[in-house]
């Protein structure tokens, strides 16, 4: 999919890392909801309540995913799933475009 339709915007953005990774959520007629955002090299933490898609649309990351023994390379038009309730880790390689779906 490259655009959405019929969606609202909220303006203000999610900021985390002092900058280094911002999005802003996007929220469906049905409720559902994604971001969409960038992230600059780096490592970094998350913790999700909700399962994630994480789809890679530029640059290029390692995901270490909950229970995993080994790290995973995502490039550029590749999708990972996280759990919900968990945490997972990123190691962004280089500058990384995303789009996060939210599934409940």
């Amino acid at each position: 999919m490259l655009e959405f339709k019929d969606v609202t915007i909220i303006k203000k953005a999610n900021i985390y890392f002092d900058g280094k990774v911002t999005s802003r959520t996007v929220i469906f007629p049905d409720g559902s909801k994604k971001t969409l955002g960038i992230m600059f090299p780096g490592d970094y933490e998350f913790g999700t309540a909700e399962k994630e898609i994480m789809e890679i649309m530029k640059g290029e990351l390692d995901v270490l995913l909950p229970d995993a023994a080994s790290w995973v390379t995502i490039k550029e038009g590749e999708v990972f799933e996280v759990p919900a309730g968990s945490k997972f880790s990123l190691k962004v390689k280089s500058l990384a475009d995303y789009c996060c779906s939210y599934v409940k």
